[in-house]
């Protein structure tokens, strides 16, 4: 019998004109239903490999080489007609910064609205339902009052529930959640940490949540990678990174977390047991895909 073939799979190179070689071979996979953390410094690469699989590096002038395979299918031959075909229905990106996200001009009604209708067509009733359902699995109202305001109006920690709730509008099968808790405050961390874990259980979305904050990926990830310098260096499942890292970086990683360096065995948020992915044995001189 052979095993589910991963939802996606990547090798990644990535090059900027002013920084060659951000990303060297990335290789990593993630299958259906798996919540995959990427973990690694500011400048290592994280932000590109997440607008690198949206096919959205021309943005920044990025030139990426190597395979994108989503459901078999390679990605890196896709037109920009496919691809906006796939963002937002199959493969939705959740950025860092909720707040400069959404259009400061648009009320936020109208923008959910828009995020539906890019992908649907159907009656104001169909809409309505739609926008409840998705505000209800956010822990936001759906109100006139709520639903009126502009983005300034709204706090940071409901920017970024709006902004999960338009990535989830069409329950795809891939959410890139790119570090959706570095604006948050503790508290409101926590209560976006669980909505993650919540979702991947409900709807059963693959997650890549991408972190500078180890705990934080320790806290809902099934699986972790740690990427430095533009490269792999180690991918394993949750328990084995935290108590037998097998990459120095990881382990200096873990010791800048004094919980995860003296209490192993923390209470995690995951619902569910970690997807088993075939992964190659870790390697302490060079990277390999996980």
């Amino acid at each position: 019998m052979t095993s589910e073939p991963p939802l996606l799979s990547v090798d990644l190179s990535v090059d900027y004109p002013s920084k060659p070689h951000t990303l060297n071979h990335a290789r990593f996979e993630i299958a259906s239903g798996e919540i995959l953390g990427l973990v690694g410094e500011s400048g290592s690469g994280k932000s590109t490999i997440a607008l690198a699989l949206m096919k959205l590096l021309d943005l920044k002038r990025g030139r990426a080489s190597g395979s994108i395979l989503f459901r078999g299918r390679e990605q890196m031959l896709a037109s920009e007609r496919e691809m906006r075909t796939l963002r937002g229905r199959e493969i939705a990106l959740v950025l860092q910064s909720p707040l400069d996200s959404l259009n400061p001009a648009l009320r936020i009604g109208t923008q959910l609205a828009e995020c539906w209708r890019a992908h649907a067509c159907g009656t104001k009733a169909e809409l309505t339902a739609a926008l409840v359902r998705v505000l209800n699995s956010v822990g936001l109202p759906y109100d006139e009052e709520f639903r009126n305001r502009y983005p300034s109006q709204i706090s940071v920690g409901q920017a970024q529930r709006v902004l999960i709730a338009m990535a989830v509008m069409h329950s795809p099968a891939l959410l890139i959640a790119d570090e959706p808790t570095s604006a948050l405050d503790v508290i409101t961390q926590q209560e976006i940490l669980r909505l993650l874990a919540e979702l991947n259980r409900k709807m059963g979305a693959a997650i890549l949540y991408i972190s500078h904050d180890l705990a934080s990926v320790a806290a809902i990830c099934h699986r972790i990678a740690i990427l430095q310098h533009g490269e792999i260096v180690e991918c394993s499942p949750r328990d084995a990174i935290l108590t037998c890292p097998s990459h120095p970086y990881t382990q200096r990683l873990l010791d800048c977390v004094p919980w995860l360096r003296e209490a192993r065995t923390r209470p995690v948020l995951v619902t569910r047991e970690p997807t088993t992915v075939a992964t190659d044995a870790p390697n302490r001189r060079k990277p390999h895909a996980c």
